[in-house]
């Protein structure tokens, strides 16, 4: 058993306060369930190229439910079964598992899907794509590679908007990631804006609802502890942004993928806890860091007010019965 927090030997005096809402979100929930609906429909093995959603103890489950993770098609045997995660994927890697006869289960997000859409959009109407997103981050390239031609351009700050070189300042468009700090995306937007003001864009970021109301949970979570552990992955995006957006906000704040990597040092002093989750992590992990602080037994744990969150999406026609 891994030590208690070396100032808080017994839990008892420990305060604790989950933000809300954390954790899963509708995309998150559908990937999964698709993943588990495909190993009972279609015959083993079945493939999932990249991480199905950015948690390790999520990939480990559907790991031993018999899915199968890759991270490239050439990966995958001609006639398999494989699904497409919840990141999404370029145009490319549509068209090579159709030539190679894959059967393809997309669980791409649905906002992220609608991302992709305005690229093509856009493109159709003859404007120049710029994303605003992290570069090398699976979403980005499979947003980049929505365009006939390749040609989106990528910036990830108010720096990389000021330099940027369009071809045509008058047909001009963007899209964003949906995984972003608003605050930071909301500032490459006016730069982009100052720069190019006939560019086209969304009416509201592309940033989706979770991301959204789980950094505006966090903001509300930073004016109430003293330090910040956000559970999730060190390559999810959304994750990271909320470490970030409560160090922003005055919080020591620590990215924990679960209880054991709890570092005592962290708890000197008996701070008031903030716990929160990134959208791809689930609440199974959050109910063990709580019960790792506690000791295993009673500690103050307050749950903040926050808002429903009742979206749901509808799964791939191939898996309703």
């Amino acid at each position: 058993m891994q030590p208690q927090p070396q100032s808080n030997p017994d839990g008892a005096s420990l305060q604790m306060v989950l933000a809300n809402p954390r954790g899963f979100c509708a995309g998150v929930e559908r990937a999964i369930e698709i993943v588990e609906r495909a190993l009972e429909l279609f015959p083993a093995p079945v493939y999932v190229r990249h991480e199905i959603v950015h948690n390790r103890y999520v990939v480990d489950s559907l790991r031993d439910m018999g899915a199968v993770f890759v991270e490239e098609l050439s990966q995958v045997p001609n006639g398999a079964t494989v699904i497409f995660s919840a990141h999404g994927v370029s145009r490319a890697v549509v068209e090579e598992a159709a030539l190679r006869g894959l059967r393809v289960i997309d669980a791409t997000c649905p906002l992220v899907t609608k991302v992709h859409l305005e690229v093509l959009r856009h493109c159709r109407a003859g404007r120049e794509v710029v994303l605003i997103g992290h570069a090398g981050h699976p979403e980005v390239l499979g947003t980049m590679g929505q365009a006939p031609d390749g040609g989106v351009l990528l910036v990830s700050s108010a720096e990389d908007a000021q330099a940027l070189t369009v071809k045509n300042p008058e047909k001009l468009a963007f899209v964003t990631q949906t995984t972003l700090s608003v605050d930071d995306t909301r500032h490459v937007v006016a730069a982009l804006r100052q720069k190019f003001p006939s560019i086209v864009g969304p009416a509201r970021e592309d940033i989706c609802y979770a991301t959204t109301n789980r950094q505006e949970a966090v903001k509300h979570l930073a004016e109430q502890v003293d330090l910040v552990l956000v559970i999730g992955a060190p390559n999810s995006s959304n994750s990271n942004r909320l470490r970030e957006v409560a160090e922003a906000n005055g919080c020591e704040a620590y990215l924990i993928e679960r209880a054991s990597d709890l570092n005592p040092e962290w708890f000197t002093g008996n701070p008031v806890v903030g716990v929160t989750a990134g959208a791809s992590a689930p609440e199974v992990l959050v109910a063990e860091v709580v019960d790792r602080l506690s000791g295993g037994g009673a500690a103050r744990v307050r749950v903040l007010p926050g808002p429903e969150e009742e979206v749901a999406f509808s799964l791939p026609p191939e898996l309703v019965s």
